[in-house]
């Protein structure tokens, strides 16, 4: 049975990093200007490519931005809200959680919830952590903050409520994988020894094996993109392939992860143990 009252819940979810995908890395990137035009690429046109896509779909989707990018890019957070996407929490400045202290791993919480409360007028409900890490106190301030969901563990195909410290909490799980992710096909770069670019047929290849699977076994497919990556022209035919493809399949539904999560609720409450 799927996890949806509706049928087959699929995800498409974008990282739009930007520039902090390097600065994360290394803060002296910022003074290499060609390295982070490759970030500015998201703001700059990847993201209007996959906006006019997801329109020409009718699909709402989710944004995990940080909250720097949403300071700098204010144009981009208007037009996000403007064609009806969810923008939910993916730090303040995309800082790599396992080396920061906790101090500094709260501040980064607290910056990113306060601008996107500042810009979008209500609290960030979802939360997907920079570069797939938890600290031994995110699930704690992920607690403490009430957040509704979380898109980070790899540990299943299907979500599910997280329990903590032994307790129950509401927080629900929406997995995801790295095989589902553009980035292990796409990001190239001179300061990336070893990575090399797989055409866009080798992603559309993999992500259509795993939606057949999991439509087939009623799960969910949780797809997680970046706009300087996926909004290329080549990789937009990814995209496009993917939704066509699930789109052929009369139970899938395709939506914003708070509203998605909202609906798949009730059914996982009445699951738990």
């Amino acid at each position: 049975m799927s996890c949806h009252p509706d049928g087959f819940p699929l995800f498409l979810t974008f990282d739009l990093d930007a520039e902090t995908m390097w600065t994360a890395r290394d803060p002296n990137n910022a003074n290499r200007p060609i390295l982070m035009s490759q970030g500015a690429y998201g703001w700059k046109v990847g993201i209007w490519r996959i906006l006019d896509l997801l329109d020409r779909y009718g699909i709402k989707s989710t944004f995990f931005v940080p909250g720097l990018v949403m300071e700098q890019r204010p144009q981009v957070v208007e037009a996000l809200l403007e064609r009806g996407h969810e923008i939910a929490h993916h730090s303040w400045s995309h800082a790599w959680i396992v080396n920061l202290s906790p101090e500094q791993e709260r501040e980064e919480m607290e910056r990113g919830i306060e601008i996107i409360k500042r810009m979008t007028g209500r609290a960030p409900r979802g939360w997907r952590s920079p570069a797939a890490e938890f600290s031994a106190i995110t699930m704690d301030l992920l607690v403490d903050y009430g957040f509704d969901y979380s898109s980070n563990f790899f540990d299943d195909d299907s979500p599910y409520l997280h329990s903590h410290k032994g307790r129950p909490t509401k927080l629900v799980e929406l997995p995801f994988r790295w095989v589902l992710d553009d980035a292990p096909f796409f990001q190239y770069s001179i300061v990336l020894p070893g990575r090399t670019l797989q055409a866009p047929s080798a992603a559309l290849e993999a992500w259509t094996l795993e939606f057949d699977t999991l439509y087939a076994e009623g799960r969910m497919m949780m797809l997680g993109m970046h706009p300087q990556l996926i909004g290329q022209p080549s990789r937009l035919t990814l995209l496009d392939g993917i939704i066509k493809h699930a789109l052929a399949h009369s139970r899938v539904v395709i939506g914003r992860c708070d509203e998605l999560v909202d609906a798949m609720r009730p059914g996982l409450e009445a699951a738990r143990p």
